[in-house]
């Protein structure tokens, strides 16, 4: 074994041991701990768990690479993932907190007085889950592949065990303070290295203020290779993709279930709020380091890499090359690797760059231990969201209401591990890049939820009928373009399957409107209600009256 293996082992083991403490000790012993950590964790700690819930995979492992291979086209992805933020704290979070609701799925279904929007709300609910961890379990079998040097298929099956395992045991309660620690662990990890980075190339600390200038460098080289430009805007898509696929991932930020679970967690309105702003601070932070990463780890690899004889390429390459993830051939047969020789995934640029830039065998280590915190405390906020939709809302609220606390807890755990399992399977053969398969979740939950929450919070004439029709047109409006465009051909203005949430979100809205008006409205006490989640916890709206509690 190298001295770099043990290191990395070693560090991951003790973040490991870390978690699995954390989780032992918060264990969930009743629904409530299970499903919301019984609502009393406090809004700063709460947004660093949102960060870390958050910063899945794609943020950690995929973002900076797809941000090198896109450049300006890549912005698309910060900018929507940041701004969503913004829509949830401000037009969602507060109103579904004083809801009182456990799931996205039982606030739908308490709102509109449904058992059958409850069902289908929980069905998207584990349709877009699902769709979101294995983009985790895919970034899992990344980090795991490179650590042992082993196929990332067989890496991704240890990901699945360990997951399946961490997820089940602790409920929402352990997941919370576990990914506080998992956020400390993830964000030391990520701008440690873009630090040295900036550090070594431009001999500033701050790589923020620095990377600017490498950017104007990788133009220059751009185009003595004859590339298009880096920075070059809308190159790899049309500007209708980049706001598409902007828009997506916005509106899918505030209709994600998982995050909005989150949300459930605080104790207030007021609470819900201030979690989304520390939220957004904490996520900044990775968010705003991701294209100076991009840029540092292109320009290192266009000059001190590309041009590099084949026979006397770094030690780094060959074991990338070893999990199928790096592809490096002499195509022309000069034994010269040139740029457009050196095939390199997205999904591994962040892994490979501590070694690309020389830092040393404790960063390399310190990066896997942040991506496996990154895929690991998302993919438990997936599972919860995933066990809350089957175990509450389906097996509870709708097959056996008299499920005692233990029968419920024991139904949430064993669909966690099902559904490990089954997202694991899919997981060995992704069907797209982490950033890709991630973006079809936040499409899927743009073309069902978004529309749903917006028109049930702040449209009190929003009946059951349209909900439904509204829930079932936007999923299938959104499966069938991303069918279409991923494996057709078939786009429209040039929107590809990552942006296929626009087309869902405006069908939702237009069936979920057209129906309801063409239907009764809901009784008074429904439509009461709804406007009762506008106003702040101590005041109650009704009979057309603002009522201040005593």
């Amino acid at each position: 074994m190298d001295t770099q293996f043990i290191t990395s082992l070693a560090i991951i083991l003790a973040t490991f041991a870390l978690y699995i403490f954390i989780a032992i000790y918060n264990k969930a012993k009743e629904t409530s701990e299970f499903y919301v950590a019984g609502r009393g964790v406090p809004p700063i700690w709460n947004g660093m768990a949102i960060g870390a819930d958050w910063m899945s995979a794609a943020s950690f492992i995929g973002m900076a690479g797809t941000i090198m291979m896109l450049g300006y086209d890549g912005l698309a992805y910060i900018m929507g993932w940041t701004g969503g933020y913004l829509l949830l704290t401000f037009l969602l979070a507060p109103q579904l907190r004083k809801s009182g609701s456990y799931t996205v799925p039982e606030f739908i279904g308490d709102r509109y007085k449904s058992k059958t929007a409850l069902i289908i709300a929980a069905i998207c609910t584990m349709i877009i889950s699902f769709t979101y961890s294995i983009g985790q379990l895919s970034g899992s079998g990344v980090v795991i592949g490179r650590l042992f040097e082993i196929d990332a298929k067989l890496g991704t099956m240890i990901g699945v065990v360990l997951i399946a395992f961490y997820a089940a045991f602790g409920g929402m309660k352990g997941i919370t303070w576990t990914q506080v620690a998992q956020y400390i662990v993830l964000i030391v990890a990520y701008l440690v290295p873009v630090i040295f980075m900036s550090l070594q190339i431009t001999g500033n600390p701050l790589p923020w203020l620095s990377y600017g200038e490498i950017v104007g460098k990788l133009g220059e080289l751009d185009r003595e290779l004859g590339l298009s430009e880096y920075f070059a805007p809308f190159e790899k898509g049309t500007k209708w993709q980049f706001l598409a696929l902007m828009f997506t991932l916005m509106a899918g930020t505030a209709g994600l279930p998982h995050v909005i679970a989150r949300f459930y967690t605080v104790s207030t309105m007021k609470a819900a709020r201030w979690s989304g702003a520390w939220a957004l601070l904490f996520i900044g932070l990775l968010y705003f380091s991701a294209p100076a990463y991009a840029a540092f780890s292109r320009f290192i690899l266009m000059t001190q890499v590309a041009g590099s004889k084949i026979a006397e390429l770094p030690a780094w390459t060959k074991t990338w090359v070893d999990t199928g993830l790096l592809k490096v051939a002499d195509t022309s047969g000069n034994g010269i690797l040139e740029w457009s020789e050196l095939i390199i995934a997205n999904d591994i640029v962040v892994m490979a760059t501590p070694e690309i830039a020389n830092l040393g065998i404790f960063v390399i280590g310190l990066v896997a231990a942040g991506a496996m915190a990154a895929a690991l405390s998302t993919a438990g906020g997936l599972l919860i969201a995933i066990s809350s939709a089957f175990a509450h809302d389906i097996y509870y609220r709708i097959i056996k209401p008299t499920a005692t606390d233990k029968q419920r807890l024991n139904v949430g755990r064993i669909t966690i591990v099902i559904a490990t399992l089954l997202a694991g399977l899919v997981a060995l053969n992704p069907p797209g890049a982490i950033t890709q398969i991630v973006a079809w979740a936040f499409a899927l939950a743009t073309g069902t939820f978004f529309p749903a929450l917006v028109l049930g919070v702040w449209w009190k004439r929003s009946n059951s009928k349209g909900l439904i029709a509204g829930l079932l047109v936007g999923l299938g409006v959104t499966l069938t373009y991303i069918f279409a465009a991923k494996y057709g051909g078939f786009t429209i203005l040039g929107i590809i399957d990552t942006g296929a949430g626009v087309f869902g979100a405006i069908a939702a809205f237009a069936t979920n409107i057209i129906v309801s008006l063409a239907t009764k409205p809901p009784s008074q006490e429904i439509q009461d209600a709804v406007i009762n989640l506008r106003y702040p916890e101590q005041m109650t709206y009704k009979d057309g009256e603002v009522y201040m509690e005593e």
